[in-house]
């Protein structure tokens, strides 16, 4: 039997040398990399600069923000408002769409589930929403860029499934983080 205090923690080493600048950091890998990126953007401004002008959300960022919202259950990403903020909050078919497809991409990138694009009879089972309202929203959502469409062929068969971009992720976090933040 395993107790917490004799779990083993990885822990990583990065040493960077930049001119006459030479810094090392020790620890926990998402601990070391916070640093190091912060150590970059302080000392090489252009790093700061495209970091201003780029898009993209890691998985534990994602996790921090929608954990209240979004489980992952052996059975798939499910949407279980368990915070006393978003309870009395209601939900958009279009919302419930997408933060079913973002909890499908939290699931494949934590190795969950093996595939982050659904069927639209995936996200009906799933939600119990309307076939109908379901096909009519990720519509919209693809034309507005915040859904990708694909065709996957599966035994001679196409099958049409659904996916969350990221300019989608920054969509939902402005819709989310309003909700949540208003009371």
């Amino acid at each position: 039997m395993t107790s917490k205090d004799s779990i083993k923690h990885e822990t990583i080493n990065v040493s960077i040398q930049f001119g006459d600048i030479k810094v090392q950091f020790n620890g926990e890998p998402e601990n070391v990399t916070i640093s190091v990126m912060n150590f970059l953007s302080k000392n090489i401004p252009e790093i700061d600069l495209a970091r201003r002008i780029s898009l993209n959300y890691s998985i534990p960022e994602l996790i921090n923000i929608y954990s209240p919202i979004i489980k992952i259950t052996p059975e798939g990403p499910k949407i279980l408002p368990d915070s006393v903020e978003i309870q009395n909050k209601k939900f958009s078919d279009k919302e419930i769409v997408m933060l079913y497809l973002l909890g499908s991409k939290i699931a494949f990138e934590l190795g969950k589930i093996s595939d982050k694009s659904y069927r639209i009879s995936d996200i009906q089972s799933s939600t119990n929403l309307n076939p109908k309202s379901i096909s009519s929203r990720l519509s919209e959502l693809v034309k507005a860029g915040y859904v990708s469409r694909s065709v996957n062929k599966e035994n001679q068969l196409e099958l049409v499934v659904y996916g969350i971009t990221t300019v989608g992720i920054s969509w939902l976090n402005n819709i989310i983080t309003k909700k949540i933040s208003t009371k």
